[in-house]
């Protein structure tokens, strides 16, 4: 008979299944609870507490298995597992914090307050873990210190292929993830790294020294940045990454779920301050930290838009004298920001992406003078024609239009390139530069440059 493949379908989580585990959780009906939950992922679980509360969701945990647990607990959002573990004693915290690798460890722990943390720490079992917990506090999170775990499989260079295998075994339960081993001297220096399957297939007897890759190995000092570690994985395809002190001495390993967290996490941040939110905030938190997040850039818009009607202000009477004017007024505005926004993009982009050649500013001003220049002419061309339409053939007018929408684009683009680029040299980020920053601003120079020339041409 022929073996049927069977796979799990994606879990969804329903109104009636959320009720149903609600009122087991309320019944105490724990081997109903473990029948409904027994063949989900830990993530499908996850999705389960994030819609109970504080008390429901611990009854849910502490059913689980504790490897089960400790992942679904690593993988809650910060501000969720903050609230969640305040239900929990040190004790109970510590059980979890034994299981879970060093770095996931250190997260959970340097979330909860110092006396939690530190009753965590001294309640732990497995002394090793505690020590490195230790000495991964000491670095600050978004560096490769920060981000790395104490977990590992070393074998010093003058062993046999059998006794890494042994250490391999030895290891098996704290390093969930093998991708290879590093190759050490009696200093601790790092050599090299020798692959899995280089020690499956070596000889019986032979020795480390013979078949560990001493080639140029990359790898990454404690204090490289977040985004260093990042470009190193993504350059060179890694799955993981060592991480030695500035002796050359291994310290630990990161590995590519830790990075894509990162990236994931300075992305969202992005996102957030190029739309104009000040914090990291997210659409479940309370209502006061959502306005506070917001307020200070939508001031901040109306400041600007306040300066920009100050300016429309003080032209009043060539607008009463030519009130066809007034009818571009949307345009210049709208073409500026958008002209500004595309560039500041771009150049937020590229001071993202260090893969390639480092481009000198000059060069980079060169480039952008020339694709500005070609958007300008081809907008006021745009713009020349269409005014003609609207206003029967007044020339002058036309002729006034394109050119304010010549100037406009040409600022907006020149603005748009130098700001990120002077926030980054301030160690700013730069994708504050993206958002309403750059588009009040150009508003209040694009407004500025129309009325100047409407005023000196009409």
């Amino acid at each position: 008979m022929e073996e049927i493949n069977v796979q799990h379908l994606p879990f969804e989580l329903t109104k009636e299944f959320l009720e149903d585990i609600r009122q087991l959780i309320t019944a105490q009906a724990n081997e109903e609870i473990i029948a409904k939950i027994e063949d989900l992922f830990p993530a499908d679980i996850t999705s389960i507490l994030y819609e109970l509360n504080g008390d429901e969701s611990k009854y849910l945990v502490q059913l689980l298995d504790t490897k089960i647990a400790a992942a679904i607990i690593s993988a809650l959002d910060t501000d969720d597992r903050k609230k969640f573990l305040k239900n929990f004693t040190s004790k109970e915290i510590s059980q979890y914090i034994n299981i879970v690798d060093s770095d996931d460890a250190v997260d959970i722990l340097n979330e909860q307050p110092v006396r939690i943390r530190e009753e965590v720490i001294a309640l732990l079992k497995d002394r090793e873990q505690a020590r490195f917990i230790i000495d991964l506090m000491h670095y600050d999170e978004d560096c490769a210190g920060g981000l790395m775990q104490k977990e590992l499989i070393k074998i010093n260079v003058t062993q046999t292929v059998t006794e890494c295998v042994e250490e391999i075994r030895r290891q098996a339960e704290d390093v969930e993830k093998v991708y290879s081993v590093y190759v050490v001297d009696d200093d601790g220096l790092l050599l090299g790294t020798v692959s899995l399957k280089k020690i499956i297939l070596a000889k019986r007897g032979s020795k480390i020294q013979d078949v560990y890759e001493d080639d140029e190995i990359v790898s990454v000092q404690t204090y490289s940045t977040g985004e260093e570690v990042a470009d190193l994985m993504q350059k060179y395809d890694l799955e993981a990454i060592p991480v030695v002190n500035i002796q050359g001495r291994l310290l630990g390993r990161i590995t590519i779920d830790d990075v894509v967290d990162f990236i994931t996490e300075s992305a969202q941040e992005d996102i957030q301050v190029m739309a104009g939110i000040s914090e990291d905030v997210e659409e479940d938190d309370s209502v006061w930290l959502l306005v506070r997040s917001r307020l200070p850039w939508l001031i901040g818009g109306m400041v600007g838009s306040f300066l920009a009607a100050k300016i429309i202000d003080r032209f009043d009477d060539t607008i009463a004298l030519l009130p066809a004017i007034s009818a571009f007024i949307p345009l210049i505005g709208s073409t500026g920001g958008n002209v500004g926004i595309q560039s500041s993009s771009l150049i937020v982009q590229s001071l993202a992406d260090k893969s390639g050649l480092d481009t000198t500013l000059w060069k980079r001003l060169q480039k952008v003078f020339v694709v500005a220049l070609i958007n300008a002419m081809i907008a006021a061309i745009f713009a020349f024609g269409c005014s003609m339409l609207i206003d029967k053939g007044e020339i002058m007018l036309s002729i006034t239009v394109s050119l304010s929408l010549f100037a406009v684009v040409m600022l907006a683009s020149l603005m748009g390139t130098i700001t990120p680029l002077v926030l980054n040299q301030l160690k700013i980020n730069p994708a504050v530069a993206s958002g309403p920053f750059i588009t009040t601003t150009n508003d209040i120079l694009g407004y500025g440059v129309y009325f100047l020339i409407v005023y000196f041409l009409l």
